[in-house]
């Protein structure tokens, strides 16, 4: 059921009681400022409105169809173990009828339009200069996708857009209970009729289907074919693989997302560096932020493709979902990476 404004407390209240938090913690995130005063991101948002924030016409089209004016920006996606930026620019957006893609050099999204629901543009005055932003939340309030200006950004281009965004009478945000969502598995798999589906594959886009016609996800697929195309490895072996990648200089890709975006890097990573749990990378047009200890299940995977094997190294919660997945950069028709073969093959396996 949704749950309509007025908020149980006054947007005041709610404003009064982030005041706290805020002082203490200064560079405290929205998103950890939402769960501690136990609301969405998005209701935390909206109670800014006429102070910092303004809300817009969730209109997704519309949205992309601005965006590559604006020139260069950050790209913000995350989900609750893994934080995605990438600094470039939009390139033009192309939807079909389920999903979409921007594909740059830089900024490289595929986008799952029914859970895009509410847009805020929002000014942050607690950093100097005051930083601009669009922040795109799905049904429950949580955050899908933050755009941020940077210096380099066409501030005219983006007031145009934020500007042709503007609802014609504003509307109070509705936003609905997140419900628990117990994990499905199959109590009587197919091992067999898997593995024969699993090397029968021709391109990793293949896998989804692949994992639908077995009625498996994807880490029970990882467990029921472990030690034909996958092994497991350690927590720890993200960051090493990530280190190696930074000594050896090999290209990756990073992808990264939620239920409704996948953000994607392509390239090298150079500054890889540990701090208490976290596990970053901290590159002038990339950054990536992984909670190493929400790290349940990681595997190294070989997928059979018609350009030969394809590595990959691929992260799971505790509730099986996806953290972030890892391949060495290619283009379809291309083969995999040697360097990057060598350093999935060097990281340290879980023990039996």
């Amino acid at each position: 059921m949704p749950l309509d404004l007025p908020l149980p407390e006054s947007a005041d209240d709610l404003r009064t009681r982030w005041r706290a938090p805020k002082a203490e913690q200064p560079r405290l995130r929205a998103r950890d400022a939402a769960d501690a005063l136990r609301i969405s991101e998005a209701e935390l948002v909206a109670a800014q409105c006429g102070l910092i924030a303004r809300p817009l016409v969730m209109d997704i089209e519309r949205l992309f169809e601005g965006l590559p004016a604006v020139g260069r920006v950050m790209a913000l996606t995350r989900n609750d173990s893994c934080v995605h930026e990438r600094k470039g620019a939009y390139e033009p957006a192309r939807f079909g009828p389920m999903a979409g893609i921007v594909l740059g050099p830089d900024i490289d999204l595929r986008i799952f339009p029914k859970h895009w629901k509410h847009l805020y543009a929002v000014t942050d005055v607690n950093v100097d200069p005051a930083r601009q932003s669009l922040q795109v939340f799905d049904a429950t309030g949580t955050a899908v996708h933050k755009i941020f200006a940077l210096d380099a950004t066409d501030m005219a281009a983006w007031s145009n857009l934020v500007e042709s965004l503007l609802p014609s009478v504003p509307t109070a945000l509705a936003v609905d209970r997140p419900q628990t969502v117990e994990r499905a598995v199959n109590g009587n798999p197919n091992r067999d009729a898997l593995l024969a589906d699993w090397a029968a594959i021709k391109d990793v886009h293949e896998f989804h289907g692949m994992l639908k016609r077995n009625e498996v996800d994807a880490l029970q697929a990882m467990q029921l074919v472990d030690g034909v195309y996958t092994q497991p490895l350690t927590a720890a072996a993200t960051n090493e693989m990530l280190m190696l990648a930074a000594e050896r200089q090999v290209p990756i890709m990073v992808f990264v997302g939620n239920a409704g975006l996948i953000q994607i890097h392509t390239g090298h990573v150079h500054r890889v560096v540990r701090m208490d749990h976290w596990v970053n990378v901290l590159d002038p047009d990339f950054n990536l932020h992984l909670r190493e200890d929400h790290i349940a299940h990681a595997f190294a995977v070989t997928k059979p493709t018609s350009d030969g094997p394809l590595h990959s190294v691929e992260l799971f919660d505790r509730d099986g979902g996806r953290i972030a997945t890892f391949f060495g950069k290619r283009k379809p028709g291309e083969p995999e990476l040697e360097s990057w073969r060598g350093i999935v093959a060097e990281l340290p396996r879980q023990k039996a």
